[in-house]
């Protein structure tokens, strides 16, 4: 094999990998931490003000990961044209 197939090769299958990788991590973990409160359920209020819960994660301090997003659509399109 010459060496600049191998290189493409591989080019093609990484980015392959990373992503079905990624996917299988989405059903293993489907949630993960908020960004706006960093996990805790609660968000500062501006100038430090008493805390409150997150308006994003409705306080419970996590969030849908965008690849589950993905999964569960791809599964309602399926289902959907399957009935």
């Amino acid at each position: 094999m010459h060496p600049s197939h191998l290189l493409e090769t591989l080019l093609c299958t990484i980015p392959v990998l990373v992503t079905i990788g990624y996917f299988g991590f989405c059903r293993i973990s489907p949630f993960g931490r908020c960004r706006v409160c960093r996990g805790t359920g609660r968000a500062r209020r501006q100038y430090g003000r008493v805390s409150r819960a997150c308006r994003r994660c409705d306080g419970t301090g996590l969030r849908v990961r965008t690849g589950t997003r993905a999964i569960n659509r791809a599964a309602r399109l399926y289902r959907d044209g399957a009935s």
